[in-house]
């Protein structure tokens, strides 16, 4: 059953300005550290930056909260062996999550990221499923 659906656009150049006037304060308030990691190891670290942020969003959107009763760091992007996007819920993000989906469900999120500079885009949706 779908229990949420988020998507979000960013424009790249805004998240390179945050980055050259706050640095490390905004960096550290919206990525965490493995998430940086990555970045800075991306050909065009704005843009997984980028990518990430809309992530997020779409996510915090998929819940029915916006960035609500949690913070940015609270949900993590990365990419699994195979390169597919995925989320790790912490702390106030996954217990929202935890009120939305039945206590007899798991839950599964579904991410898709693209990028066209100077843009990337998220679209998350929200699956619960009942425990075998």
């Amino acid at each position: 059953m779908i229990v949420g659906i988020g998507n979000d656009l960013v424009d790249a150049r805004r998240i390179e300005s945050s980055i050259e006037n706050f640095g490390e304060k905004f960096l550290n308030r919206i990525f965490t550290a493995d998430e940086q990691a990555r970045a800075q190891a991306h050909v065009k670290p704005v843009l997984s930056y980028a990518k990430r942020f809309a992530a997020k969003e779409a996510v915090a959107k998929a819940l029915g909260t916006g960035i609500s009763g949690f913070r940015f760091i609270d949900i993590e992007v990365f990419n699994n062996a195979a390169g597919k996007p995925e989320i790790i819920l912490h702390r106030g993000a996954l217990e929202r999550m935890k009120a939305l989906v039945k206590p007899d469900h798991n839950y599964h999120i579904h991410l898709s990221l693209s990028d066209e500079w100077p843009y990337a885009s998220a679209y998350a949706v929200i699956e619960a499923l009942p425990l075998p």
